[in-house]
């Protein structure tokens, strides 16, 4: 399976291992941070995005949530 049809969810994102030890991303920081990237937050909550728009931003927080999903789906 391809980053292109690895497609992470809000379910991803809220389970996340952080930075700081806790488990998930907050939903009014991530919504800022799709604004910021042009990222369809609605989208992003309904159907989730594909790993690689997520991959393309460059940014830490979003490829730590890429492999965590590629984690689930290889768990």
């Amino acid at each position: 399976m391809s980053d292109d049809d690895l497609i992470v969810t809000t379910q991803h994102l809220y389970s996340v291992p952080n930075f700081n030890g806790r488990i998930g991303f907050c939903a009014r920081g991530t919504r800022a941070w799709c604004a910021r990237h042009n990222i369809d937050w609605s989208k992003f909550v309904r159907e989730g995005v594909p790993a690689s728009v997520l991959i393309a931003t460059g940014d830490a927080l979003a490829l730590r949530v890429v492999e965590h999903a590629r984690s689930m789906r290889n768990g």
